[in-house]
């Protein structure tokens, strides 16, 4: 296996993408419309390009033994000599399922034996693959824009309406904006056959079974974080980590201070008066001496909704991320600036330590004494009344049925907390603003995906927790890429799969709880954060720091509507979205009502700047 050739212009840490090409004189003159300046390519044997995109040196590890190679691009502590003896002992390419839950971090994986190629990401869904048809060659890439580009096609305007939904349930939320483009489940590798047309799924993950006592599962917990966060420490120098004062940033933190590098904690205290993140981040950093304490000025944060029209670092898809792109990359210059390589974040603790409520479906009918106290808890903890209780627990409609249920409701107001904590999710509403069109395309996509959907477990709990963390893991892709191109890669140990799994295979009566904080990281973090860290049982809202955002840049969503894009395709009311902006302090703007319309205004906006085009 070999590098062709190499732009001077390379490509930052964290900025990787790539297409995948099978060994094949026609798939090899579709590559060259990929290899474009600042592209590499890795070649197959015959000297065929394999991979093409841009990656960075330290992402990628390759290895090849007789007709196999294997490539390994992102973050993940495995060298080229282990990665040579696992090629060697390939014998088929399921054995990289194994492969890849044997090794900690975050990565692509993607290999060719015998003439077929299978490439895979990450259970979590931050490493996405997809593919298409390409002048008669199936091409898999880790960006769907980069596919559409080649094919030469629009956004769909359906996916747009979908994309309107407020929520986007699964499956819909995974979808391809461009019909011609197939995406890969997390869960799923893609395999090209040797005559580099025929494709296919296969499944590589599973979700544990959440049946392992904590007081089991806790050292385990604590190792594959420890081994996630080692992953991105253990080349030393300086890494930067978010220290907010949480169990979450706090954990990591500390296990950064453990690992070879130097580390900068970076805190930025809310406006909110009420807020209490400094109190804790300056707790936590009583207890360690060796690292450097960046305090923020709390009034110099951008506000939600800042920088809307400037926003030109989009992927392949809109995200709600662009609402809080500012708040995310304004303090990395100024942690590059002390000598950071990497940032470290707390995101994705709040997903796999916690758990949804919705498991008490399966404790009622294994543990009903203890379901009901615990039912007693999070009533009075969320205030839901006894008899929506009582209705979201009575209801066993399947996925599909609830999928279709919505797709008629989708004017109603918004569904209780309790329908949404107890149920399959919440469920998906459209506003006053999106047009009769965009509604009828919306409700077809949700009913043809009630008619041929399987729930992404059949227990409703384990369904809404991988939701959660799938919702999650779409936005921080998107935010990883802005901090690459902002000069300081992101990555958050949370959303590793080995901690994932380590999280989910917990019993779901000690991973939710009203009666303790967090108790999963709590229980697997005793020994390595202090005991007065611990103790916090909540976190901050930032609640100011939105309702601010809508004042503030009113002017700013005001120019967002006054050239509406959406507006153009028919699928709002430009007027009705106007004169929200005007009025910034409209009931209900403070429930995050706007972002998917603004998420879908602006990525079609700066969509045609961003892809990298063939």
């Amino acid at each position: 296996m070999t590098e062709l050739h190499e732009s001077a212009a390379g490509a930052g840490p964290g900025d990787a993408y790539f297409a995948v090409f099978t060994d094949r004189a026609d798939a090899a003159a579709v590559a060259r419309a990929f290899a474009r300046p600042g592209t590499r390519t890795l070649a197959h044997a015959s000297g065929r390009p394999w991979l093409v995109g841009r990656w960075h040196d330290d992402e990628v590890v390759t290895a090849s033994a007789g007709s196999t190679s294997v490539a390994v691009i992102g973050c993940c502590p495995v060298d080229a000599d282990e990665l040579r003896h696992r090629a060697a002992r390939l014998r088929d390419l399921t054995e990289l399922g194994p492969l890849a839950r044997s090794l900690p971090g975050s990565f692509h994986l993607v290999a060719v034996l015998d003439g077929q190629v299978r490439a895979q990401g990450t259970a979590s869904g931050l490493r996405l693959l997809f593919h298409a048809e390409i002048d008669g060659v199936r091409v898999a890439a880790t960006r769907a824009d980069t596919l559409a580009a080649a094919l030469g096609h629009e956004p769909d305007v359906e996916e747009l309406a979908v994309r309107l939904l407020w929520p986007v349930p699964y499956p819909l939320f995974e979808r391809p904006m461009w019909r011609a483009v197939t995406a890969v489940p997390p869960q799923d590798a893609v395999v090209v056959a040797a005559d580099g047309r025929t494709v296919r799924h296969t499944r590589w993950w599973t979700p544990p079974e959440p049946v392992q006592p904590l007081a089991e599962a806790a050292p385990v917990i604590q190792k594959a974080l420890e081994e996630a966060v080692g992953a991105r420490t253990r080349q030393g120098g300086v890494v930067s980590c978010d220290l907010s004062g949480g169990l979450d940033s706090t954990s990591v933190c500390f296990l950064a201070d453990r690992s070879p590098a130097r580390v900068v904690a970076s805190t930025w205290p809310g406006r909110d008066p009420a807020d209490t993140d400094l109190h804790w981040a300056e707790q936590a950093i009583k207890h360690l001496p060796d690292v450097e304490h960046v305090v923020w000025d709390a009034d110099a944060s951008p506000l939600v909704y800042d920088n809307l029209l400037g926003i030109d670092d989009l992927l392949d898809e809109p995200t709600i991320g662009v609402m809080d792109r500012s708040r995310v990359l304004h303090h990395l210059p100024g942690l590059a600036a002390r000598g950071s390589r990497l940032h470290l974040t707390g995101i994705g603790g709040d997903h796999v330590a916690w758990c949804s409520e919705a498991y008490c479906h399966r404790l009622l009918r294994t543990r009903p004494l203890f379901t009901l106290r615990q039912l007693r808890g999070f009533r009075a903890l969320w205030q839901w009344p006894l008899d929506g209780t009582v209705r979201a627990l009575a209801d066993s409609r399947p996925y599909g049925r609830w999928l279709a249920d919505s797709a008629g409701r989708l004017r109603d107001p918004s569904p209780s907390s309790v329908a949404t904590g107890l149920g399959w999710g919440m469920a998906p509403r459209l506003f006053d603003w999106v047009t009769p069109d965009a509604e009828r395309m919306a409700r077809r996509a949700l009913l043809e995906a009630a008619g041929t959907s399987t729930p992404l477990h059949p227990d409703r709990g384990l369904h809404s927790d991988l939701e959660q963390i799938r919702s999650c893991t779409r936005v921080i892709r998107q935010w990883d890429r802005m901090a690459a191109r902002a000069g300081l890669p992101m990555a958050s140990p949370f959303l590793d799969d080995r901690v994932i799994e380590a999280c989910l295979a917990v019993r779901p009566s000690e991973r939710v709880t009203p009666w303790r904080y967090k108790p999963v990281l709590s229980a697997a973090m005793r020994g390595v954060v202090p005991d007065a860290c611990l103790r916090r049982t909540n976190k901050a809202a930032a609640s100011m720091d939105a309702s601010n955002g809508l004042r503030e840049h009113r002017a700013d969503l005001l120019a967002l509507w006054e050239d509406s894009r959406l507006e153009d395709l028919g699928l709002v009311d430009g007027a009705a979205l106007r004169h929200l902006a005007r009025r910034p302090a409209s009931r209900g703007l403070s429930d995050a009502i706007l972002y998917s319309t603004i998420a879908a205004e602006v990525w079609l906006r700066g969509s045609s700047a961003t892809a990298p085009l063939p």
